[in-house]
């Protein structure tokens, strides 16, 4: 008898594993990568692609068109990256990516998931093309450009909030950095999704401690983020975002009242320990010789493969 929990569970891990890899192949071809958001949210991501989020199947091309210019009344050729997560169905969820540097790790999933050819990654930062390095609309996966950071909670409050009032069932989900939570933005976003009672979202926050400046302790304290958030009407649920069961179960949490957030306490340096010499600063992992790249290379191919 083939046992239903081990083979969804088996398929997160194959997931996040090719998530590291493709990111890290990238990186160590390309002389840098950001490496460290693919260690950090390549379980939880794994396992709301495989099996929490209700998305439909891909109705986007399996190797990305070129970008095609803004979307505007006189551009009918404009497109979002929307629909490499299914079309926009009552039923069906949405996926948002604030994070947009996270696009790397987002194109990586969707190649693991079916949904994206693995000659998409190519086109990655490529001139004309959609596969940008800074995911915007046109990317896919990307349903909307979310700013320089912190813009793509306030776009998907407004979604499930029409989404409610359509009274469709499907759910708008979020991911968030946790250097989001630094930004105004963020919080006037979660008092309309108090006021509104958006019971319909539900938030994931990769808590990986590390921002563009270094370690988020040292540029801007979050503080106890739990009661912060707590505090704005939001149903917060504290985990280990590399615990695929612990995240799998409180994303099939649907609150009566307010908003899921999932707060993923995250390694930077999970499946790749090599990188922990170059703490506190992993935002973007770039290599200042050929030596230096050979030695993160030989170190980490030995836990990845």
């Amino acid at each position: 008898m083939i046992n239903k929990e081990s083979v969804w569970k088996n398929e997160v891990k194959r997931v996040a594993l090719g998530i590291r890899r493709r990111v890290f192949e990238h990186t160590i071809k390309n002389n840098g990568g950001y490496l460290s958001q693919a260690c950090s949210s390549a379980d939880f991501l794994a396992t709301l692609y495989v099996k929490n989020m209700n998305l439909g199947p891909s109705i986007a091309p399996q190797i990305p068109k070129p970008f095609a210019e803004p979307p505007n009344a006189n551009n009918p050729n404009s497109f979002t990256g929307a629909d490499y997560h299914g079309a926009k169905k009552p039923e069906f969820d949405r996926f948002f990516v604030s994070p947009a540097h996270y696009a790397l790790v987002i194109y990586a999933a969707l190649v693991e998931t079916g949904r994206m050819d693995p000659e998409g990654l190519e086109m990655f930062n490529q001139d004309g093309s959609s596969v940008e390095m800074i995911g915007a609309e046109h990317s896919p996966g990307m349903e909307v450009t979310t700013g320089s950071l912190a813009q793509g909670l306030s776009m998907a409050a407004g979604v499930a909030l029409a989404r409610k009032l359509k009274k469709e069932s499907g759910r708008v989900w979020v991911f968030l950095s946790d250097g989001e939570l630094q930004e105004g933005q963020t919080w006037e976003a979660f008092q309309v999704i108090r006021h509104y009672n958006l019971n319909n979202l539900a938030i994931i926050v990769d808590l990986n401690g590390q921002q563009c400046d270094g370690a988020m302790e040292s540029v801007l304290s979050l503080g106890n983020a739990a009661d912060k958030l707590t505090a704005f009407g939001a149903n917060v649920i504290e985990l280990d975002g590399h615990d695929i069961e612990a995240v799998q179960k409180a994303g099939e949490t649907y609150p009566e009242n307010g908003a899921l957030v999932i707060l993923a306490k995250t390694n930077l340096c999970q499946g790749m320990d090599y990188l922990e010499r170059r703490l506190p600063r992993l935002h973007y992992v770039r290599f200042q010789s050929q030596q230096e790249a050979q030695e993160l290379e030989t170190a980490i191919r030995k836990q990845l493969y």
